[in-house]
């Protein structure tokens, strides 16, 4: 169980220097939720499977060639290539990807609308990303009881039980999170629509 202490940036330090089992350890830490967002968008195992295995393999070309350069952030980088696959896999197969509400919740997929265009399940998928990282930027708590509250889909009690915090506790969090993320966007001149 020590490994799971060990912190992604010093696996990846590990492997790099010849540690393989840290690679190990990275995937069977990751597994779940890179596996569970190429299904979401591809929804048939074996292709999933495929994107999954590509993705691993592009991250151990990077590494190997030692271009890896994310500061620590190796889940969102992990994210961000098995995404590009995706995208690449439906415009060699000019296929549209398929939305629905049966894992985890999603605010994008009840956006969906069945007549978008490849291009624009491109640009709605860059979106998905965009905001994705700005997640990424928000501190710890507040990241946390936004992604409970909009991918899992949790009531504020339940956040409230699940993190020791009071209710209002967790509303606060919630409100500077989505603050925070306004803020960010307005800096940046962000557009989040398509």
């Amino acid at each position: 169980m020590r490994n799971y202490q060990t912190t992604d940036a010093t696996l990846v330090s590990n492997y790099i220097s010849g540690k393989e089992s840290a690679l190990e350890t990275l995937i069977l830490r990751h597994k779940q939720r890179i596996y569970s967002f190429i299904y979401s968008k591809v929804y048939d195992r074996d292709i999933t499977e495929d994107i999954f295995q590509d993705t691993f393999i592009k991250v151990i070309k990077t590494l190997k060639r030692g271009k890896y350069n994310e500061e620590g952030k190796f889940l969102p980088w992990v994210m961000r290539i098995s995404h590009n696959l995706v995208i690449d896999y439906f415009r060699k197969n000019n296929r549209m990807p398929k939305f629905d509400n049966s894992s985890d919740f999603d605010i994008f997929s009840v956006l969906s609308d069945n007549s978008l265009n490849a291009e624009s399940a491109i640009i709605k998928s860059q979106v998905e990303s965009d905001v994705r990282r700005l997640i990424e930027e928000l501190p710890e708590d507040q990241r946390e009881v936004l992604l409970m509250r909009m991918y899992q889909d949790m009531s504020f009690k339940e956040i409230s039980e699940r993190t020791g915090v009071s209710i209002n506790t967790a509303l606060g969090r919630m409100r500077y999170a989505l603050i925070n993320m306004r803020k960010v966007i307005d800096k940046h001149n962000i557009i989040l629509t398509n």
